[in-house]
């Protein structure tokens, strides 16, 4: 299995979101999405994006963890009505920002875009996405329709050849 690929500098991550005001400081807290959630400070700077589309970036972040979130100070957020103007911006870094991932480990989103075959080579079209059932990832396969797959190694997930850009699955065409 050839697990080595480029980053795609231009994709963009997201790995958090900002939650709302902690306090009257200006304090802010975020959800993160990384592991552990405190590593969201690492891939600095960030980009924020709120929900019309409007980037902005911002480095220079701080905090802690505090309860189920992080507590973090913005760099020019002094207030409780700066925060708020803030609540629900996504926080986006490069993919080039983060560490390559650990043998036989992949970012979700250096998977999508890859082919998706059966073990006999009938064509499930291509990886759209993946989300966590909390038992376990699942591949979505779209092509002639569309396929949910349990991102399990190896009883489902047979190989990941990014040189090929091919994901071998045993699956079932008819399932």
């Amino acid at each position: 299995m050839n697990t080595e690929r480029p980053p795609t500098p231009q994709k963009m991550i997201l790995l958090g979101r900002l939650l709302g005001a902690f306090g009257v400081r200006g304090q802010i807290k975020i959800e993160s999405w990384t592991e552990p959630r405190e590593a969201i400070f690492r891939y600095q700077p960030w980009t924020l994006r709120d929900a019309a589309g409007v980037e902005r970036e911002l480095s220079g972040a701080r905090g802690k963890a505090s309860g189920k979130h992080l507590v973090a100070t913005l760099p020019g957020v002094e207030d409780r009505d700066q925060v708020e103007a803030m609540r629900g911006q996504e926080i986006f870094v490069p993919r080039s920002a983060l560490p390559p991932p650990s043998a036989g480990e992949f970012y979700w989103v250096d998977l999508e875009g890859l082919r998706v075959v059966n073990v006999d080579g009938t064509d499930f079209g291509t990886v759209s996405h993946l989300f966590s059932t909390g038992a376990n990832d699942v591949l979505v396969a779209r092509g002639d329709r569309e396929r949910l797959i349990p991102f399990v190694d190896p009883d489902y997930i047979r190989s990941v050849d990014f040189e090929a850009g091919v994901v071998t699955v045993d699956w079932d065409p008819e399932f």
